[in-house]
């Protein structure tokens, strides 16, 4: 088998977020956060969408429905990971998110590593940051 090198700038990590309503993501995200969907939705065997991506800029999310032997944010009652994103005006980011509903974490603030960032969570309990880098350190 011959392997294929990665095309430069794609993204060469892929997190899987894990949601119950997959199809209710998607919509969510794209409002809430302005990904992309990408590429097909796939559903299973009961019509609801079971797998699809998204992306922001070069970077890529893959999602898909937990099933019952795995476990999402909103199964546990709490945070299992943070997706940290940036963006070009986290300000106005923030705005967008706050208008369509997310719940904010942490409100906008420089952050003394040269970002300034907010934080958010998601329908079903996935927590993100949102930052632009506003100086260098």
């Amino acid at each position: 088998m011959k392997v294929k090198p990665i095309p430069d700038g794609e993204p060469q990590i892929a997190p899987i977020l894990l949601y119950e309503d997959v199809a209710g993501a998607l919509d969510w995200l794209a409002k809430a956060f302005g990904f992309e969907e990408t590429g097909e939705r796939y559903t299973g065997t009961d019509g609801k969408v079971n797998h699809a991506s998204m992306t922001y800029g070069n970077g890529v999310i893959m999602m898909g429905n937990p099933g019952a032997e795995y476990k999402n944010p909103k199964r546990l009652g709490q945070a299992t990971q943070i997706l940290y994103v940036y963006v070009q005006d986290v300000d106005k980011h923030y705005q967008q998110a706050k208008k369509a509903g997310a719940a904010i974490t942490q409100e906008p603030a420089d952050q003394f590593y040269g970002d300034r960032r907010y934080g958010a969570s998601d329908p079903e309990g996935h927590q993100w940051y949102f930052a632009s880098r506003v100086r260098e350190v």
